[in-house]
């Protein structure tokens, strides 16, 4: 009888690795400093090379996208108008309200209040 490895399925085949998001920074992390090239990676980490090439690609995208929404000072100034406009909006239908209050006890009348 055979001993078996625990990294390896009933086949053969390398069993499936997940790999927590912090396993994945360090394989990237290693990967972008030239410490460990991909084939290496994937065998320290003991996954596939082509999920080694989807972390590096998923962590381009990822930092792609973060670049391109952080613009210094912008996003803070539109947070500051938006809620101006939202402050201003609330006042404006509040008055809106107290008008319509005030129009309707006009036209109903007090006497059918008590």
């Amino acid at each position: 009888m055979t001993q078996h490895d625990p990294r390896r399925d009933r086949l053969g085949r390398r069993a499936k690795r997940f790999l927590s998001p912090t396993e994945k920074y360090e394989l990237w992390l290693q990967l972008a400093t030239g410490e460990l090239s991909q084939s290496e990676a994937a065998e320290r980490f003991g996954v596939d090379r082509s999920t080694v090439m989807r972390i590096r690609q998923v962590a381009k995208q990822g930092a792609l996208e973060a670049l391109a929404a952080s613009k210094p000072g912008v996003r803070q100034a539109r947070e500051v108008a938006e809620l101006a406009a939202a402050r201003a909006e609330i006042q404006r239908l509040g008055e809106a309200v107290k008008e319509q209050a005030i129009e309707l006890t006009l036209l109903r009348g007090k006497s059918r209040w008590g």
